[in-house]
């Protein structure tokens, strides 16, 4: 990490902070070297006309919805909505909670370049409900922005605020004249039925290209409320995202609060998603005897249609109290033999690329890493996303 710029008083913090890591992105490194050149180049070859924007003459503000871009985490094209995560068909095939919380934009993103000094958002959501009493409205129903840096890795930019269902937020200003790779976030726990990236109407804008990693292929997550998101402070520190910033891939989040159960009904999509990894995440919702049940047959759902991805199973966190509370304690111990269990058999009945990945960990060992003793704060996330870059990484060497 680079070090610490010396400056007094938080507002000073901000403001060099930014300006240094702004001044410090070359106009050459970018996401689409691989596939068409610099963001600049980019920028050049594939700019959107000014007339696919909706023009605020006030404040000549150029308007660009989503829909113009790539949606990462998005994989399926028959949706009853533009940013649900399942397709229409789901509504009548998987249990009414997974749908409705299908439709939340947990773990969707999109990654641009543009040459604008300043760049705001507006975003509409489906619920009028913007936060909850362990989760703020930032993570719940807010926007996240990130730049690409020098390095190549990806550095926070500004939080788009939620204040009502419709929302209007100017991100960031005074950025350098240049031109830079972005990705934003949408909201883990809410809903959004329209999103636009607004620039000076002198800026130009062009979806990104390919990363410099190369992955195209999705790492997929199923899993549950922690998998969506909770209790992360914005969309960008939920764990999944953190690891496709880490890895620099992208990543579909199949995260359902409370509902990711491992049923055959929810794998049956999962399997319709050619992924360079599955990650099976479900164990804090279902008991042992349903780990026993669900688990082999929803691995050999995915190893039918895929014979070759590696498959992913991990176990819950070890809850925060469970060294003072036994019944905690039981609760991780079973899901966590049966899980165990079922990978052994299904490895010695010759099932390839199965991996394991042991929860004892990964929310580190102070208990500092929840805020109810089971859904991390970022402390948590981070910790998570430190041990999946550890199993994941080398998986993916094998599956693009």
């Amino acid at each position: 990490m680079r070090s610490a710029v010396a400056v007094t008083g938080p507002g000073a913090l901000l403001r060099r902070g930014l300006l240094f890591v702004l001044l410090s992105l070359p106009l050459t490194a970018g996401a689409n070297r691989a596939v068409a050149g610099s963001p600049a180049e980019v920028l050049q070859q594939s700019a959107l006309k000014q007339d696919a924007a909706t023009k605020d003459e006030k404040q000549n503000v150029l308007w660009y919805s989503l829909e113009h871009f790539n949606v990462e985490g998005r994989e399926f094209d028959n949706l009853a909505a533009p940013y649900d995560r399942l397709p229409a068909t789901a509504e009548k095939e998987v249990r009414p909670p997974v749908w409705s919380l299908s439709r939340h934009s947990a773990g969707l993103c999109t990654r641009f370049v543009t040459d604008a000094t300043s760049i705001s958002c507006r975003w509409t959501l489906t619920s009028a409900s913007l936060a909850m009493p362990h989760m703020p409205a930032t993570g719940v129903s807010g926007v996240d922005l990130y730049v690409r840096g020098e390095d190549g890795r990806w550095w926070w930019l500004a939080n788009g605020r939620p204040s009502a269902q419709s929302n209007t937020s100017r991100l960031v200003g005074g950025i350098p004249a240049g031109t830079r790779e972005y990705m934003l976030y949408l909201p883990l726990y809410n809903g959004v039925s329209s999103v636009e990236i607004g620039l000076p109407d002198s800026a130009r804008i062009a979806p990104a290209g390919v990363r410099p990693s190369g992955q195209t292929k999705p790492v997929v997550f199923y899993g549950t409320s922690i998998t969506q998101g909770g209790c992360a402070s914005r969309p960008g520190m939920v764990h999944t995202a953190i690891l496709g910033r880490m890895l620099d891939v992208p990543v579909v989040n199949m995260g359902f609060s409370g509902n990711g159960r491992m049923e055959l009904e929810v794998t049956k999509y999962l399997a319709q998603i050619d992924a360079s990894v599955f990650v099976l995440d479900c164990l804090p919702n279902i008991d042992a005897a349903q780990v026993k049940e669900r688990t082999e047959p929803v691995v050999r759902l995915l190893r039918e249609k895929h014979p070759e991805t590696p498959i992913l199973l991990v176990e819950d966190r070890t809850y925060s109290d469970a060294f003072l509370v036994q019944s905690k304690r039981d609760r991780n111990d079973t899901s966590r033999v049966e899980l165990k269990k079922a990978f052994e058999r299904l490895t010695e009945a010759g099932v390839k690329h199965l991996y394991y990945l042991e929860g004892e960990k990964l929310l580190g060992d102070d208990n500092e890493g929840t805020v109810d003793s089971s859904h991390p704060t970022d402390l948590g996330f981070m910790r998570q996303a430190e041990a999946f870059r550890e199993a994941i990484r080398p998986l993916l060497k094998t599956s693009n």
